[in-house]
């Protein structure tokens, strides 16, 4: 049997309608649109509206990749989301994904890796494909942070937005699929960025919620710094591992964090900015949504191609860094229909040869 390989053959985002513009941020806090642009690159994010929510925001996406890897949700058989702003402590918001796309066939669970979740999820998902435990799997990463923005602090609510991003990811002969993927953490730097309250450590109390303890709290500065080396040293690391140089690559995908983190792994790496894919400044930070929205805006502009080598890099509070390098793949697998209709039909013939054996 010919090795399977992990392939995207469909893709997907979904950003909220309501518009939330550095101008509109000067009516609330203390700030202006230049003070913003200069510092993250940001002009507007997008809000999610009542009723939105992380899970419904990640079905929205799902379906639209769906559609284009033309794949039944009775045909799923593994949705992951990676996400740090769940619609519960649980249930998993993969699972009201699964239930919402009436996948009823899928496993379901989510990932918690802050910014880094969607490639620490593609990375699992890579990995249970390869071992044969599963055909597919829709792989989500999305994020509703404006709940859990303080919007006096400045620091912070200028910065993130809500959204959602999917890819669906299936075995196929195809010759290389994803190539590489690498994780790493540093939990003794986790309170740089966090959110202090909600959970068992401190479980929600009035006083929590008066001190604004539920809120995500960030030293920028040193985020910054550490974000650019780790980014810059897990994409070096993931070239190594899929036997690539940066020369190979058409086109970078990196968390959408901040215009400057982005420029500078571009500049560690000595990689030409016109080949990184940049669209924080319509979406802001949408932590582990900016990479599948930024990979399925990139595929819906045409900057990607079959065969194309591409580079996703990641960094998030935990702290959590990690890449992929994956070959560009793009269409619905072309037999999977033909080769599960031989299948069901050979199955059923082998059936009724069962059953009119001779004992």
């Amino acid at each position: 049997m010919a090795k399977q390989n992990a392939v995207i053959t469909g893709w997907g985002f979904y950003a909220p309608s309501k518009v939330l513009t550095n101008f509109d941020l000067e009516k609330i806090v203390d700030t202006t649109d230049q003070w913003i642009t200069e510092r993250t690159g940001i002009k507007e994010r997008r809000i999610a509206s009542d009723g939105e929510n992380t899970s419904s925001m990640s079905t929205r996406a799902a379906k639209i990749a769906l559609e284009r890897a033309r794949l039944r949700p009775s045909e799923v058989e593994l949705i992951i989301v990676g996400t740090c702003s769940p619609d519960y402590l649980f249930p998993a918001t993969a699972c009201l994904v699964q239930d919402a796309l009436g996948a009823e066939k899928a496993g379901a669970f989510d990932v918690e890796a802050a910014c880094t979740s969607f490639v620490a999820a593609l990375a699992i998902a890579n990995g249970m494909i390869l071992g044969g435990a599963v055909r597919n799997a829709v792989v989500i990463g999305a994020e509703t942070l404006s709940r859990l923005l303080d919007w006096t602090d400045r620091g912070t609510c200028v910065v993130f937005g809500d959204g959602a991003g999917a890819v669906v990811l299936e075995a196929s002969n195809a010759s290389v699929g994803i190539e590489s993927t690498v994780l790493h953490s540093d939990g003794s730097k986790g309170e740089l960025l966090y959110v202090a309250a909600g959970a068992t450590r401190i479980p929600a109390t009035r006083e929590t919620v008066e001190k604004g303890q539920h809120f995500i709290r960030m030293q920028g500065g040193e985020v910054f710094k550490l974000a650019v080396k780790s980014m810059a040293d897990a994409a070096d690391e993931a070239l190594v591992d899929a036997g690539l140089t940066l020369e190979d690559i058409v086109l970078m995908v990196p968390h959408q964090a901040n215009l400057r983190i982005i420029e500078g792994v571009a500049k560690r790496l000595r990689f030409p900015m016109e080949k990184v894919f940049v669209n924080l400044q319509r979406y802001g930070n949408t932590s582990a949504a900016s990479i599948p929205i930024a990979l399925a805006e990139a595929a819906e502009q045409g900057r990607l191609r079959r065969g194309d080598k591409v580079l996703l890099v990641a960094f998030g509070g935990g702290f959590t860094w990690g890449a992929a390098v994956l070959e560009w793949y793009g269409v619905p697998i072309p037999d999977r229909r033909e080769k599960s209709i031989v299948e069901r039909a050979s199955r059923q013939l082998e059936d009724l040869v069962d059953r009119v054996r001779p004992v």
